[in-house]
């Protein structure tokens, strides 16, 4: 099997020597070089032809996100981004993964050595699954977005025959504009969607307002103790797991500050099993894009319950890890492309 050609964008001589420290470590890695801003990038790319790429956000000469956009339309290839955990830095991660950038790694602007160091293995990981990613899926989305606004008269009305149902969503890479793309095609009369994305903390109040601004639902971070009704979305924060309880005859958002479960914090298999055990056959269940294999275990736990499964397909995903373990265990009623994910679920709230 043939290395894996990494090729690191940093303008921090520091950050391009602990890279490529990280990523050496790895047998199935060789870095092919490394560049201090997007012009030397640029020519590296032609000379090195690198599998994938690590780009900073901040660089001089050329921000990241124009590099990035010339990028994807010249030469469409994977790329991480190496981004800061700051408000700021979420949303410009978040417009990169817009862009077309398959995955990120979050640098905190302190201890950065010991930050890196500290989850070699998991960036390590996230550049492998960006080597087998499917960087079509996500250049062939339309550079117009389905942008619209909570009282658009373009989106259908729907007439759901009880209000009691909700909507279990979970993702991780390449699930930020996957869901978007979902939610897009949703009224604002859906049943209540509840939401897991692997993220960090600092990531999730921009990620809630760019959900909340891609269709007719009203997107929100979850809170403990809050009510859901239709026509909303409860993100789970980046640093809370999300499950679903009863008050009564209400459904209700608990957050819970436990262990990472299969890595993760919040964990899709936390939410879709509080689900299947307070709403059983009431609930639609939906896994999109993600690398690893949480919410697999969680959307059977579902299925078992009663609960209808939908999962996106291989074709449409940016890397089909977690719908790919869920068909593994034979408990998905329904695998579509992205384009459709939103046509069943509105069907299925429709059934009985």
């Amino acid at each position: 099997m043939e290395k894996i050609r990494l090729l690191i964008v940093d303008d921090s001589a520091l950050i391009r020597k602990m890279l490529t420290e990280i990523f050496s470590s790895s047998p199935d890695i060789e870095v092919v070089g490394t560049a201090a801003d997007p012009i030397l990038a640029r020519d590296k790319i032609k000379k090195l032809d690198p599998d994938v790429l690590t780009l900073d956000v901040e660089m001089p000469r050329m921000d990241g996100l124009t590099f990035l956009r010339n990028l994807m339309r010249l030469r469409p290839m994977p790329v991480v981004m190496i981004s800061t955990l700051t408000e700021q830095g979420a949303a410009v991660t978040l417009e990169a993964l817009e862009i077309g950038a398959v995955d990120f790694v979050a640098k905190p602007k302190m201890d950065v050595t010991e930050s890196l160091n500290h989850y070699a293995a998991d960036i390590i990981n996230k550049v492998k699954s960006a080597a087998r990613a499917n960087v079509r899926a996500r250049d062939a989305r339309a550079v117009e977005k389905k942008t619209r606004s909570p009282s658009s008269s373009s989106v259908p009305k729907v007439h759901f025959k009880t209000t009691d149902k909700i909507i279990a969503l979970g993702a991780s890479t390449g699930g930020t504009e996957a869901i978007k793309d979902v939610v897009a095609d949703l009224p604002d009369n859906t049943p209540p969607i509840v939401i897991s994305q692997h993220l960090p903390a600092a990531f999730s109040e921009s990620f809630a307002k760019h959900v909340n601004q891609a269709g007719a639902m009203t997107a929100c971070l979850a809170k403990e103790g809050q009510q859901i009704l239709p026509g909303n979305i409860y993100i789970a924060p980046g640093d809370k797991h999300l499950l679903v309880v009863r008050d009564g005859a209400r459904y209700i958002c608990k957050l819970d500050d436990g262990e990472p479960v299969n890595r993760h914090k919040p964990a899709v298999d936390v939410m879709f099993n509080s689900v299947a055990q307070n709403v059983g056959a009431n609930a639609v269940c939906v896994l999109l894009t993600g690398m690893g294999a949480d919410g697999a275990k969680g959307m059977k736990a579902m299925h078992e319950a009663g609960a209808k499964t939908i999962i996106q397909d291989e074709a449409s995903s940016v890397v089909w890890g977690m719908p790919g373990e869920a068909y593994k265990l034979g408990c998905t009623d329904y695998v579509q492309p992205l384009d459709q994910v939103a046509k069943q679920i509105i069907t299925l709230a429709n059934q009985s």
